[in-house]
């Protein structure tokens, strides 16, 4: 008999809620992004995000229950994201869910948050079972993750410090992209020289890990060393000019050479991608897996789905990765999670809590 799941995400910058049936099929899927409110601040404000989910967070279940012209009757369970994310944010959702399905007499379903990004792969893939090796990369989180089964997951790798999204997010604002840059800096790199800067890709012995502090860093130093190669301008003026240089695409000379503010992106682009595709591939090869798949915000990124299209072709690799609407956070990804936890009688009781920092094998 088939399963209606209500799914409700309020991690961060997303007030969201979802009804899937069977863990595959979108029947609403509703989002209210606070992304026009951020921007002005240029990231997102935990407390502003709070109060903006407290408003609008019983109109995208009204409007998801519309949209899916089915009533809380209908509703099997109610499944949330408990965590990780911004705890105010987080409280928002849980408390809301546990509200309902208190009224409403009906199972309440936590969802770990990364188990809902590799949820959107099976809304994109019906045919798409475990076991898979998937790369979860976002603003919060770089993990190479082991999905053995629907609910049972190893960790293999993991950023040290640094997320792949958030450096993204840093180069964006030096570069006065504004915020969210991720798609911005996607387009520009196509524009630029992705060989023109060699920027470093740190490796670790013995280990698959990631770190991308380091690439951050460099490029960050990198253009304010690009600032200083021009002399006729006195050391008070030349940042905003030479500056302003490179934010607008035009040329600036140094070592001979014309480094443009796309070169630089491509070149960034390039390091990043090139380390989360390399881990990945190797991991595979270790490991023996012949199906890859992408999650989460940072999967959107053009140039790491054909750097990951071209690898995997090669190997004879079968590489999947979500629409663009199931990659960034959306209560449909938590809907089919909580589907299949639902199935496993993982239930939650109304003392769920929001937990801001949660390994997935520990949830």
């Amino acid at each position: 008999m088939s399963k209606l799941i209500m799914g409700i995400e309020s991690s961060c910058d997303e007030t969201a809620c979802a009804i899937v049936k069977d863990g595959r099929e979108v029947l609403s899927n509703i989002i209210y992004s606070q992304i026009d409110v951020h921007k002005e601040y240029g990231g997102v404000v935990p407390e502003l995000a709070s109060r903006l989910h407290i408003e609008k967070i019983s109109y995208v279940v009204d409007m998801a229950l519309e949209k899916a012209k089915v009533t809380f009757d209908d509703i099997d369970a109610i499944s949330v994201t408990y965590g990780p994310g911004l705890v105010g944010a987080l409280l928002c959702g849980v408390s809301y869910a546990k509200s309902l399905a208190y009224a409403l007499n009906k199972p309440l379903v936590k969802v770990h948050h990364i188990k809902g990004h590799i949820a959107g792969n099976y809304l994109t893939y019906p045919d798409l079972k475990p076991p898979f090796l998937c790369l979860v990369v976002s603003g919060g989180h770089s993990h190479i993750i082991e999905v053995r089964d629907y609910n049972q997951y190893n960790i293999l790798a993991k950023t040290r410090d640094d997320a792949a999204g958030e450096a993204f997010d840093k180069i964006g604002r030096v570069l006065n992209i504004p915020y969210p840059g991720g798609a911005t800096i996607d387009k520009i790199s196509y524009q630029g020289d992705k060989k023109a800067i060699e920027f470093p890709r740190v490796t670790f012995d013995g280990s698959f890990d990631f770190s991308f502090s380091g690439v951050k860093t460099a490029v960050i130093n990198y253009i304010h060393r690009i600032l200083k190669f021009c002399p006729e301008l006195d050391k008070k003026g030349y940042e905003e000019v030479i500056l302003n240089e490179v934010l607008n695409g035009n040329g600036v000379k140094q070592h001979k050479k014309d480094i443009t503010k796309a070169d630089i992106l491509a070149s960034f682009t390039e390091s990043v991608t090139s380390i989360l595709c390399d881990n990945t591939l190797k991991l595979a090869k270790e490991k023996g897996y012949k199906q890859i798949v992408l999650a989460g915000g940072v999967a959107c990124n053009s140039h790491l789905r054909n750097k990951f299209d071209l690898e995997c072709k090669k190997l004879g690799i079968d590489i999947r990765y979500p629409e663009p609407i199931y990659c960034t956070d959306n209560a449909a990804m938590i809907a089919s999670m909580g589907y299949y936890l639902y199935n496993e009688s993982c239930f939650a009781d109304l003392n769920l809590n929001a937990v801001p920092y949660i390994d997935i094998e520990n949830s």
